[in-house]
């Protein structure tokens, strides 16, 4: 079992244990609800059960047996960023060269190819990166207590990441988020 596989069974036993309910229960629930799209699931979960976002995501990913690794499954790492980056999402391509450029200088971490963006791990995930629609591209970055910047988007308590930077352009890839990305590649050990 590799370390992210044993990262999300823990995770789905701590949301049983939250929950005081069983997978299959909670598999039971979805069924009951009605709905059937990964997104209203999720936020059905955050409402009903008080689930952060991570938690909610990662449910949903369990019951339908899917996520976007799955989706990546059995494709090269190439492949899948041709897929990421192809059609309108293609320009993005040189913002993704660039942040792995730099991100690659800090020593060895994970690699996790998800179906629409990459998961960047250690012992736990430290940033995401990829398009987030065909017009913005979403470095997200899982770190605390960072100092207050117009750039540096806070998100909500229990988001996939702490913090997300919208980039435009690969020459926006410069010292200040390199030294984000690094912080958090550095508290993900």
């Amino acid at each position: 079992m590799s370390s992210l596989d044993k990262a999300i069974q823990t995770q789905i036993n701590n949301i049983q244990k939250k929950t005081g309910k069983s997978l299959a229960e909670l598999a039971a629930i979805a069924k009951k609800s009605g709905l059937s799209k990964h997104g209203e699931l999720r936020d059905m979960f955050k409402e009903k059960l008080g689930l952060g976002h991570g938690d909610a995501n990662a449910l949903v990913h369990a019951i339908f047996e899917s996520d976007g690794t799955r989706a990546a499954e059995g494709k090269n790492e190439d492949a899948v960023l041709d897929e990421i980056y192809s059609g309108a999402k293609a320009g993005f391509r040189p913002i993704h060269e660039k942040l792995m450029k730099e991100i690659n200088k800090f020593g060895e971490f994970e690699i996790v190819p998800k179906k629409g963006y990459v998961s960047l791990r250690r012992k736990k995930q430290f940033a995401m990166i990829g398009p987030k629609t065909n017009t913005r591209f979403e470095v997200g970055i899982n770190a605390k207590d960072f100092k207050q910047n117009a750039r540096l988007l806070e998100q909500p308590k229990g988001s996939m990441c702490n913090y997300i930077v919208n980039v435009s352009d690969a020459r926006e890839v410069d010292a200040e988020l390199v030294a984000w990305l690094k912080s958090a590649f550095e508290g993900a050990e």
